[in-house]
């Protein structure tokens, strides 16, 4: 999966889904310094990456833009400690990989996953 990740994710993390075999790249990287979230979105959807994110913001712009791309994965966790971040998102992605190709905004809670097909009506 190519995923963007803004900065409410780890670089531990960020370097972690590499390792699972992602393209992950942080958002505060040199290609986008720190950007507001319309631009990461925007950046994210021209370079065909999935926002994954702590921030609800993201979602809802999207949501609200009648827009089909890029999906965007929130955590909304109730440890956000960088392991068990980093277990979560080895847990769920591979089972997100099609929501994602088709466009989603998609929501990993600590006992569920909801998914919103895009555009959101």
């Amino acid at each position: 999966m190519r995923i963007v990740a803004d900065v409410h994710i780890s670089p531990i993390t960020v370097q972690y889904l590499n390792e699972l075999g992602h393209d992950a790249v942080r958002s505060d990287a040199d290609l986008l310094g720190n950007a507001p979230d319309h631009e990461i979105i925007e950046w994210a959807a021209a370079n065909e990456r999935v926002v994954v994110t702590q921030d609800l913001d993201f979602g809802g712009i999207v949501a609200l833009s009648g827009a089909t791309r890029p999906s965007i994965v929130t955590l909304r966790l109730s440890d956000s400690r960088v392991e068990t971040v980093n277990r979560i998102l080895e847990t769920v992605l591979p089972r997100l990989e099609a929501p994602v190709a088709a466009g989603a905004v998609i929501t990993v809670e600590d006992k569920r996953v909801r998914i919103r097909q895009l555009p959101v009506r």
